[in-house]
């Protein structure tokens, strides 16, 4: 009887232990429920506020595009961008034109120095065996079509002399 008693007693005591074990369990669970509720909830809470906000930017857009009525036409359109390409193409327009004037500077002044360089090449001393005869002579035998070798030969000068001469009168 006291071995009934003992066993008894300890199924009690066992029983007792699960029975708080469960309670224990039962009790950590439901904190850990709650807690992942309450994380569901603040989001939840989060998407209705920004779902709010986007209805309150959509109504806001919709009021002021009902405000804004008086659109621009077509033509309105086109004379606005042919201002705004008129503007931007303006200066470069400008540019060029500053930049045509002072090519044309440079090359009126490239023209004066080749002419000057010219005049001096013609007053360059001209080799002794060459006079104002030979080259009258040089250039009716080239206008002839005479070759440049057997107008050499024919006044004993050489091939040179003659191309000189040719280019001084601007005829080679």
């Amino acid at each position: 009887m006291n071995l009934e008693a003992i066993n008894v007693e300890y199924l009690v005591v066992a029983m007792a232990a699960m029975i708080l074990y469960l309670i224990y369990y039962v009790f950590t669970k439901d904190s850990e429920y709650n807690k992942n509720i309450r994380s569901v909830a603040t989001v939840a809470e989060e998407l209705n506020r920004e779902i709010f906000y986007l209805k309150k930017q959509l109504s806001d857009t919709q009021t002021g595009i009902k405000k804004n009525t008086n659109r621009m036409s077509d033509d309105e359109i086109y004379q606005e961008v042919e201002r705004t390409v008129y503007d931007m193409v303006k200066p470069i327009s400008l540019s060029l034109k500053r930049l045509e004037e002072s090519i044309s500077t440079i090359d009126e002044h490239i023209n004066s120095r080749i002419s000057l360089l010219e005049s001096g090449v013609k007053q360059i001393s001209i080799p002794a065996s060459i006079h104002g005869n030979d080259d009258e002579k040089i250039i009716s035998l080239y206008k002839q079509g005479v070759t440049l070798e057997t107008i050499s030969k024919e006044l004993h000068i050489s091939k040179a002399e003659v191309e000189f001469v040719l280019k001084i009168n601007k005829i080679k």
